[in-house]
């Protein structure tokens, strides 16, 4: 390794695209040399040991060795490292020192997604991680009414989740977000009837990317979001046609799904970009996957730049919006004390903390802002093998969500806030019972200080 000059880079970090489409990325061999590569120098730093269980697993297969360098760790072993990464991208983004520019060239979580893509392309994925991040096909057929109502309560009967562990490998103990018969696409009244005011910073017009998660379980978000929009006299509608962002399908290395998801959705989305639209997707890791991991892939791909340009965090538009001076400020009801927690997905598309931003601008509220991982990811955190370490990463959150003895403890991220709340629920102060706070995405916490 050359010997570096600087510790680490102050230039603006930057990221290559991924060279996915070529050979050289899924030989084995070649990987094997940048993971040893770029694992010796995580050993020499080890400033990301407290972020996730990727860095403690490095370390104690290094420490643990008969060289106690990285040469000692067999390369069979560097996938345990690989399967604790669920790309939540922090550490790249927060405690890296050696992210290019830096002559190093770091990028932990591209090359654990290399490994997985590797992984996948040679058959080492089970029927479970593939039927876990089809949540597309699983959301249609779960919402279907009475598949809804069984799926639900099967998901909350004890016995029945001892068999979905022991046969799938779905922790027991997980609590599972429900499915809504009522989809969000097929339910919602987009009003559109309203003129169009573009602003300095915003376009006057929105297009709601409802994401799988909205359209299939918590509906209530996305008709939240239309009531805001109406309220401020922001026309919107719906995107034509959707299918999953492609996430789930990334954080499993199945890049293929993803470039078919991508061949579905861009084209409509390119054609809203065009014709003036906000883009607007309430679920942080799909806002992300347009802004910044599709970018990445195809980094020549006009139509995909156009809706990396025009997508919004439903937050980051709000803002905006009221820095051009067109949003309302008419909020009828304090929201008192509210438990804020950044999602990783939100904190890495390097906007600020939009949402606390906009949320303490509500009279008589609050915000105790947590910014830490909660640990469970899309999927990783269901997962049998996986449970005990999301539960482990998520433990300081838990408690910094709930010292501030909050009424609302809320996260951009639903399935992390789920996961807080589970985490709140198991371990409380008999001082105040956590089942008596409630949990709301900030979105529903804008609507209610509107009060909607």
């Amino acid at each position: 390794m050359a010997v570096s000059i600087k510790e680490g880079s102050l230039e603006k970090p930057t990221r290559h695209p991924l060279d996915w489409k070529s050979q050289a990325f899924y030989d084995e061999s070649s990987l094997n040399q940048e993971l040893e590569r770029v694992f010796d120098i995580c050993h020499t730093c080890r400033r990301c040991v407290s972020l996730c269980t990727s860095f403690p697993t490095l370390f104690d297969l290094i420490d643990e060795s008969a060289t106690m360098e990285v040469d000692g760790v067999a390369k069979a072993d560097f996938g345990k490292v690989v399967d604790q990464c669920y790309l939540c991208d922090m550490c790249y983004m927060t405690k890296c020192p050696y992210v290019p520019p830096h002559e190093w060239n770091v990028d932990f979580p591209h090359l654990m997604l290399r490994a997985k893509a590797v992984k996948f392309r040679k058959g080492e994925v089970g029927f479970r991680d593939k039927l876990l991040s089809s949540t597309d096909a699983m959301g249609k057929l779960a919402s279907i009414p009475v598949v809804a109502q069984v799926v639900n309560a099967v998901n909350r009967n004890n016995a029945a989740r001892g068999l979905m562990d022991n046969m799938l490998g779905i922790h027991k103990d997980r609590v599972l977000p429900e499915y809504d018969s009522a989809k969000f696409r097929s339910t919602a009244h987009a009003d559109a009837s309203f003129a169009v005011r573009d602003g300095a910073q915003t376009p006057g017009k929105v297009a709601i990317y409802s994401t799988c998660y909205i359209n299939y379980n918590e509906p209530g978000i996305g008709h939240d979001l239309l009531k805001i929009l109406a309220h401020n006299h922001i026309p919107a509608k719906l995107v034509d046609k959707e299918s999953c962002c492609g996430m789930p399908k990334l954080e499993l290395g199945d890049l293929e799904a993803v470039a078919r998801n991508k061949d579905i959705n861009i084209p409509v989305l390119a054609k809203l970009a065009r014709e003036g639209y906000a883009i607007l997707a309430a679920v942080p890791s799909c806002a992300l996957m347009f802004k910044q991991e599709l970018p990445l892939m195809f980094p020549d791909d006009a139509d995909v730049k156009a809706v990396a340009e025009a997508m919004y965090d439903p937050f980051e538009y709000f803002v905006l919006r009221r820095k051009d001076g067109l949003l309302k400020t008419d909020f009828k009801k304090p929201l008192g004390k509210v438990s804020y927690h950044i999602p990783c997905h939100l904190r890495v598309q390097n906007m600020g903390q939009k949402t606390r931003e906009m949320l303490e601008k509500i009279p008589g509220t609050q915000v105790t802002t947590v910014e830490r991982c909660a640990g469970h990811d899309g999927t990783w955190g269901v997962k049998r093998e996986y449970f005990d370490n999301s539960m482990k990463i998520g433990r300081p959150v838990f408690r910094l969500m709930s010292e501030a003895q909050p009424d609302y403890i809320s996260s951009d991220c639903a399935i992390a806030g789920r996961h807080i709340q589970q985490g709140m629920n198991e371990n409380k102060d008999e001082s105040r019972s956590n089942s008596e706070v409630e949990k709301q995405h900030p979105v529903t916490l804008l609507r209610i200080a509107y009060g909607l």
